[in-house]
């Protein structure tokens, strides 16, 4: 179950986010669109970046009935890239959810050999999100 908060003012649909939600976890997860100001403010304040960043992920602790945790995802990185990549900002909001739906499964594609970009592109195929997502995975 996705527990939405868009604070901002940009129309995005949750149906297919929701979908790849349950095929990963029957677990609740917090999801926040925010402006890059806000997100700068978080990014500088739980990692010391003083930057806005895309998607952010804070996993709870893994106890019973605690929700996954909460995935942070930037407005204006949304708009950008679709732009920048050619396809819609609901697109670009399912791969930024998938990214940071898998840093709370734990994947980490700093540390991985691959297995998180594999899995985004295995994710991206199934629910038929454009190739391009994959391509820029890929790099």
């Amino acid at each position: 179950m996705i527990e939405f908060d868009n604070r901002t003012a940009l129309q995005l649909d949750i149906e297919i986010i929701s979908a790849i939600a349950d095929s990963l976890t029957k677990k609740e997860i917090e999801l926040i669109i925010m402006d890059a100001h806000e997100m700068r403010e978080i990014n500088k304040e739980h990692r010391g970046i003083d930057k806005a960043t895309d998607v952010l992920s804070f996993p709870y602790e893994a106890m019973p009935m605690i929700p996954l945790g909460s995935i942070v995802i930037c407005r204006e990185y949304i708009e950008q890239k679709a732009i920048e990549l050619g396809h819609t900002n609901d697109d670009e909001f399912a791969l930024l959810f998938i990214h940071g739906l898998l840093h709370l499964l734990g994947y980490d594609h700093e540390v991985d050999d691959g297995e998180m970009r594999q899995e985004e592109a295995r994710l991206i195929q199934k629910f038929n999100l454009p190739e391009s997502l994959i391509v820029r995975n890929e790099g």
